[in-house]
């Protein structure tokens, strides 16, 4: 894994033959809910995966599909959510401009916030890395309150914790937003 500033440290590397750690890996959500020119958001978000590998961002884990209500405007189409632990020799910066790549890619808008979105990619976490860096918040500041986050990735890395020493699994118990967010099938 490429170093990254000494202030944010390095994860250790997440062998992709082996069980994948929660603490060292990276987690990031998707969401989807506005296919684009997609059949689907499943298709969207499958496509979107299928991106990773071209930004250099290798897929270790992944959780099944989420359904949920738009958030906060119900009004809006449902959305379809995911997570995956990855491994990347990105670091956090370079991670982020790759998702944004991607994003782009899929026609993501960000002129009104909240909006439906086409793609939808958030750094979760970065190893155990906390704090402020230059903007990007490392844990995602608003993560362990969605369901429709931490359950998926309850799912695929239960004991994962956070800096709060909350893990994935008590994170997705007792969530605040999403609270109607399930697995389809």
């Amino acid at each position: 894994m490429e170093k990254v500033s000494a202030e944010m440290g390095v994860p250790p590397s997440v062998e992709i033959d082996s069980e994948p750690d929660p603490d060292s890996a990276v987690i990031v959500a998707l969401g989807c809910n506005d296919k684009g020119a997609w059949a689907d958001c499943r298709e969207a978000l499958e496509a979107a995966l299928a991106r990773f590998r071209c930004e250099g961002i290798d897929v270790l884990a992944r959780s099944s599909w989420w359904r949920s209500d738009a958030w906060p405007n119900r009004e809006d189409p449902p959305f379809l959510n995911g997570v995956v632990l990855v491994r990347t020799a990105h670091d956090p910066h370079a991670l982020m401009a790759a998702l944004g790549r991607i994003e782009e890619a899929f026609g993501r808008q960000r002129d009104v916030r909240n909006a439906p979105r086409t793609l939808d990619l958030d750094l979760i976490a970065y190893g155990r890395i906390t704090g402020n860096f230059d903007g990007l918040i490392l844990p995602h500041p608003r993560a362990a309150e969605r369901l429709f986050v931490m359950g998926p990735l309850a799912e695929i890395a239960p004991d994962w914790r956070h800096p709060g020493g909350e893990t994935a699994a008590w994170l997705a118990q007792t969530a605040s937003v999403g609270l109607d967010a399930a697995p389809i099938a």
